[in-house]
């Protein structure tokens, strides 16, 4: 807050109009006093200039010269000394503090409108990426299949690699295995709370009132799960849908620092 010093005494009550007006975001308040026509922000000290003309008249008459200072003389000689001008002693009246409160009002009220301008297009902006997360995420359920037959072909291979062509493979053993890898990769939790959390998004959207924290959190969510599908994904395909996720995600984790 920059402002005069005749404000002062009410910054607190104005800093709390602010707060409870704005709510969120890095605020600056900047208040300009002009003076009224004919108003001076200065006071003369009569009594001090009538003392320091005495004494320099005092002091002249000590001495006989032609060509005596001239009582202007005297003037630009007074107001160079000090303490003969001071700032003019002020004191806030109610009425001006009226005016100032409702200027402060107005600028909160244009401020909140073009917050509502901006924030209707940033609803459109965060609610695309969402349905880009929401699409990306129904692409990898036709992979799954495709996924668990290269894991499956994968480890048989290797197992072939290392024991050799007549390596015999206890099948049974073998399918335990698999089944047990494959469950540690299994990513149906991860989608399921995906999209609950995508959805989850999107309704706090349409809420009313302050949401920037609930959305960024939301997206921390939403984060955890787009990571866990990328490091269980082993497959090309999933993975570049999963790279896509995280494209929108940091868009919306940038969008959402200015929601309020």
């Amino acid at each position: 807050m920059r402002m005069p010093s005749i404000y002062r005494e009410k910054e607190f009550e104005i800093r709390d109009a602010l707060s409870s007006g704005l709510i969120r975001g890095k605020i600056d308040l900047s208040i300009q006093r002009d003076l009224a026509p004919g108003e001076s922000g200065t006071e003369l000290n009569e009594g001090l200039v009538g003392h320091y003309y005495t004494l320099i008249k005092k002091l002249e008459s000590s001495f006989v010269e032609e060509g005596a200072t001239s009582a202007t003389d005297y003037m630009n000689l007074i107001m160079k000394m000090p303490e003969v001008t001071s700032p003019a002693s002020q004191s806030l009246e109610a009425a001006e503090y009226l005016v100032l409160r409702d200027s402060i009002d107005n600028c909160l009220s244009s401020c909140m409108a073009f917050r509502e301008q901006e924030g209707a297009k940033l609803v459109g902006v965060l609610r695309s990426s969402v349905e880009s997360i929401l699409s990306g995420l129904e692409g990898v359920g036709p992979m799954e299949a495709d996924r668990i037959a290269n894991i499956r072909g994968r480890i048989s291979n290797n197992l072939k690699d290392d024991q050799g062509e007549n390596a015999q493979i206890d099948r049974d053993r073998f399918e335990q295995e698999l089944i047990y890898y494959l469950e540690k990769l299994d990513i149906t939790e991860e989608k399921v709370r995906l999209k609950a959390h995508c959805d989850f998004f999107l309704a706090t959207l349409n809420e009313h009132g302050s949401k920037g924290k609930k959305l960024s959190f939301i997206g921390q969510e939403m984060g955890r799960e787009i990571n866990t599908l990328g490091s269980k994904a082993q497959h090309s395909e999933m993975q570049r849908l999963v790279v896509g996720m995280k494209d929108e995600l940091e868009k919306i984790k940038e969008q959402v620092l200015n929601v309020l």
